[in-house]
Formats: structure tokens, sequence, C-alpha cells
């Protein structure tokens, strides 16, 4: 199938920039619900009397929100547009952001929570898809890693915000506000824009998505999705509390990989023209395996020498493997990247009790071995992060297998 002309692919190049720029803002947005929501979470238990238990559920009200919308906002974005969807998550943030502050109770924190997971989940089902039909050929994998590296770069300044106003002495309720901000600048900058055009018919097709869907290409991409969002999220989620026990200060550490993150992700457009993916993917995940083999093993100043490892093997997971779909599988559409995403998502959201389990099972066999206080939980901490060094290992042998495969297939298209 032909694409259509580069003219009716972007829309005018005004509109292109301030919709990309409007995207960043929702990454933003994202990125600050997800920081500053977690750095006031000791205050809300406090201040509520909630239990860890009821947080927790709170919590998992945002895990819960971001890959349904992801899914159904797929399923609709060839119908009502990216705009509709935008306006959608536009409203979700605004009035999650503003019963979180007034609806001072349990259940009214988890409709709130729930609403600004549905926001960022339609953010996502509506940004990526602009993304592939604005932008052609690696253009599209620059600028998704320059779009996601706002995730990870918004998570430092999130948490650096909530650090600064909590030692300031300012309420929970002051910095929630905080996330109003980039919601109403992406907000402004997308009203009245005119959305890209889909690059073809069968992208444009739910029928043709499906299609391109079934296709063992995609389905093998889903399945390593499982594997680079846990090996993302996963060691991120528990290593703070692991190194606490290890001389290393945690919130430096996220900040240090979260900040290396951003700053490789700018970049990432270049080394995937250079390197190209598969390529990309392998020295992903073995620096990966080694920046989680170094967390399982080193203490104290060391471990900053593996917070720089992981952080530079993680960088390039999730925004390349939405920009190989988009490129690569552009027939699968608006619902193919979502579902990439809603992959990712899930497999983050299953995997955390699985994380949690193997911590107890570690702790009760370290203290059969005499282990007590700090050294038992750096120790149980530690071979738990050595299990899940299988999540990158596996990952080399499937790029492996990734890069023959591309390989092969450029050969034959070629011939």
């Amino acid at each position: 199938m032909k694409t259509l002309s580069s003219e009716s692919i972007t829309t005018d190049t005004k509109d292109r920039k301030l919709l990309f720029c409007a995207g960043c803002f929702a990454v933003i947005t994202n990125a600050f619900s997800f920081s500053i929501r977690a750095g006031i979470l000791p205050q809300l238990g406090k201040e509520l009397t909630l239990s860890g238990e009821q947080l927790g559920y709170i919590n998992a009200m945002w895990f819960l929100g971001f890959p349904i919308s992801m899914i159904i906002g797929g399923l609709i974005y060839n119908i009502i547009g990216g705009k509709i969807i935008m306006q959608f998550a536009f409203l979700a943030h605004a009035i999650g952001i503003i019963m979180t502050i007034y609806s001072v109770s349990y259940v009214g924190l988890l409709i709130s929570t729930l609403l600004i997971g549905f926001g960022n989940g339609c953010t996502e089902a509506a940004i990526n898809p602009f993304v592939a039909d604005a932008y052609k050929g690696n253009t599209i994998i620059k600028m998704m890693n320059r779009l996601h590296m706002w995730f990870p770069g918004g998570i430092v300044i999130g948490s650096l915000i909530s650090k600064f106003m909590t030692d300031a002495g300012l309420g929970w309720e002051s910095q929630i506000w905080v996330i109003m901000i980039p919601t109403l600048i992406y907000g402004y900058l997308f009203f009245g824009r005119v959305w890209p055009k889909v690059k073809t018919k069968e992208a444009a097709s739910l029928s043709g998505n499906f299609k391109a869907m079934v296709s063992p290409l995609f389905i093998f991409m889903m399945v390593i999705m499982t594997l680079t969002a846990i090996s993302e999220f996963g060691p991120q989620q528990w290593v703070g509390l692991i190194l606490a026990k290890s001389g290393a200060e945690p919130m430096l550490i996220l900040a240090l990989v979260t900040g290396l993150m951003a700053v490789a992700r700018y970049f990432g457009g270049d080394v995937v023209k250079k390197f190209d993916q598969p390529r990309v993917f392998i020295g992903s995940a073995v620096l990966t395996l080694i920046g989680i083999f170094l967390f399982s093993t080193q203490t104290g100043s060391m471990a900053y020498i593996a917070a720089i490892i992981y952080a530079l093997g993680i960088a390039y997971f999730w925004p390349n493997m939405l920009g190989f779909i988009a490129d690569k599988i552009p027939k699968s559409g608006a619902i193919g990247m979502s579902i990439i995403g809603a992959v990712g998502m899930f497999s983050g959201s299953i995997f955390q009790p699985i994380i949690g389990a193997w911590i107890d099972t570690d702790r009760e066999m370290a203290a059969e071995k005499g282990f007590t206080g700090d050294e038992l939980e750096l120790v149980a901490g530690q071979a738990t992060l050595q299990t899940m060094t299988l999540f990158p290992a596996l990952l080399i042998v499937l790029f492996v297998i990734l890069f023959v495969w591309m390989k092969r297939k450029s050969t034959v298209v070629a011939s």
C-alpha cells in the first residue's frame, strides 16, 4: 500500500511543532502525577489516617487507569481522532487533580487517582500515533525518544519540587496544585490545532490494524515488551528500598537514573540512526544486565556507577519499542502502539507482587543463615536483584533473534 504524500501526512509546520510541545507537557503531567503523588504519600497517610495497604490501593489506581484508557483510546483513535482523546485527557487530569485536593477521603482519593491514570493513558494513546503520523522514517524514532525523555525528566523535576516543598513545610495540597501547571499548558497548546492524517488506509482501519497485529513480528514484540517494561520498572520500584541499607542515598540514585535517561533519550534518534534499532536493543539489554548485577553486588559509592550503567541501558527501551512498531509495523496503527504500551504497563503491575514475594522468600532464607537487621534487608534485597537479572538476560537472547530476523527480512526485500 502506498503511503500518502508528505503534504497529507504532516500538518502545518507550526501546528506540528505546537502539538509536539503540547505532547511533551502532557508527558510531564504524567511524570508529575507519578513523582509528586509518591512524594506526598507519607503526608496523606498521616493526615487522613490511611494504612499502608490503603495507600497501596490508591497507587494501584494510577497503574490501573493508565493501560485501560490506552487500549480504549487506541481502539477509538481512528473514529474520533487524537484531538478529542486529548480533550478527555485534559478533563480527566483537571478533575482528578481538583478531586484529590478537595475530596479528602479514601474513596475520593481512589476515584481521583483513577481519573489521573485515565488522563495519563489517554495522552499516550493520542500522542504516540501523532508522532507516527506527523513524521517519517528515522525522524519518528528521534521524536519518539525526545517525547518520552520528558517522563524521566519530569520525574526528576517533580521529585525535586516535592522534596523542596515538603522541606519548606508546604502541605500536600500545594504540591498537587503543581501538577495543574503542565496540565493547563498542554491544554492551551493543543487547543485549535490541526492533527495530521493517518499515513495509510490500513492504519486507519481497525480490521487492517488487527490484521497487522496478528503477525508473528508484532506478537514477538509484545513478548519482548513485557520483559523490557519489567526490566525498567521492576528494579526502579525496589532498588531504593534495597539500597537504603547499602550506604547509598536512594533519592540520589533515583535522580541519577531518571536524569541520565532523559539525556540519553534526547540523543536517541542519532544513536538509532547510527547503530539501527536491533543493535541498540541488544546494547541496552547488555547494559541493563550489568547495571542490575552491580546493584545486586555493590554497596556505597559503587551503587552510583551501577545507576549510570543501568540508566543508559533502560533509557532506550520504551520509546524505541513504540518507534519500532510505528516504523516497522505501521499498519497496526494507533491501536498497535496502544497495545504495546498497555502490555508494558500491565507487565510492570503484574510483576510487582511477584518481586515482593521474591523479597519475602530471600528475607526468610537470609534469616535462616543468621543475618539480622539492616544486613538482613541488604542481603535479601540483593538476592532478589540477582534474580531480576533474568529479565535482561532473556532480552539479550530475544534481541539477537530480532536482529537476525530483521537482517534476513531486509535481505529478502533487497533481493
